[in-house]
């Protein structure tokens, strides 16, 4: 049994499933469910929710399983791991899968929303800072925690 994703969510994988294509790997069944999964979780998903979610829909699954095609999916730029959060978050549509884009997130500690953002200018300042010690920044996560805008307000 496989899951049945929403049409945005569908449109999504299948564009993943080019980008994979015009790279020379496959996304494969289980590989496009994972993904399917993490980009239509409505929070960042960690990798035991989405082993219990696998499970329910195909059987047993081993962490194992989980993993590798996490580590797979990142390797491809369709998704992040929130290192704060241990927890993966979708990112198919934001940058047309460029593996090198800049990533910053804003995590409300208060809803868990997640909000990506690609600010090349706050990259430039990060690499540059590192230069003046003598550092080459050779990529970033960067993750800021605070208050939503819709949490604030309540």
């Amino acid at each position: 049994m496989t899951e049945t994703f929403s049409d945005h969510t569908t449109r999504l994988l299948d564009r993943a499933e080019k980008t994979c294509a015009a790279r020379g790997v496959r996304l494969t069944g289980l590989r496009r469910q994972i993904l399917g999964l993490v980009l239509e979780a409505e929070s960042p998903t960690g990798a035991y929710d989405l082993l219990e979610r696998l499970r329910a829909s195909r059987g047993p699954a081993a962490p194992p399983t989980v993993y590798r095609t996490l580590e797979f999916l990142q390797e491809q730029g369709l998704v992040h791991r929130l290192e704060r959060l241990s927890a993966f978050v979708g990112c198919v549509d934001a940058h047309g899968h460029d593996l090198g884009h800049p990533v910053q997130f804003l995590i409300c500690r208060t809803c868990r929303k997640v909000t990506e953002l690609d600010d090349h200018d706050l990259a430039d300042a990060l690499a540059a800072a590192a230069k003046r010690v003598g550092f080459a920044v050779s990529g970033a996560t960067v993750e800021a925690e605070g208050v939503c805008a819709e949490c604030a307000g309540k």
